[in-house]
């Protein structure tokens, strides 16, 4: 193998408009708009056919190396089940961002009435060191997570 790095994680949602806007209050920025559908070569590389998409790609601004979401609408095929129920699921179960300043991101997103599952917790890697974290919901249910490092 030779991999060298993740490029992006995707984050599919039922509005894109919605999304973007809350994406955006977590610092990212539309840096290419994904086009509408594509050739047959591309639809085939994601397992469909004549595919209709609104989405982008979003980054994270000021970080290096980058920090991408390709945060998707699929309108056809379209799929408006729930997403994971809990984080014990099988699979991909949470975006985790680091952050700066855990206490002011937590009392922020509470003030913008986004769903936190609860106050910041702590763990310990090792006696000297750990982290503060908590998770909280996107617009779609998506379970996301912030973590500070000490």
């Amino acid at each position: 193998m030779n991999i060298t790095g993740m490029v992006h994680i995707n984050i599919n949602c039922r509005d894109y408009a919605r999304s973007r806007v809350f994406y955006e209050m977590l610092g990212f920025v539309e840096v290419w708009k994904v086009p509408a559908t594509n050739n047959a070569e591309v639809n085939a590389a994601v397992g469909m056919q004549d595919y209709q998409v609104n989405g982008a790609i979003l980054a994270l601004k000021d970080v290096e190396p980058p920090m991408l979401i390709d945060l998707l609408e699929w309108q056809q095929p379209r799929d408006d089940s729930e997403p994971y129920a809990n984080l014990y699921r099988p699979g991909l179960a949470r975006l985790a961002l680091r952050s700066s300043d855990l206490q002011a991101d937590y009392n922020f997103l509470l003030s913008q009435g986004v769903e936190v599952l609860s106050e910041p917790a702590t763990v310990m890697s090792s006696a000297d060191h750990g982290s503060r974290f908590f998770c909280f919901k996107d617009p779609d249910g998506t379970f996301l997570e912030l973590v500070q490092s000490f």
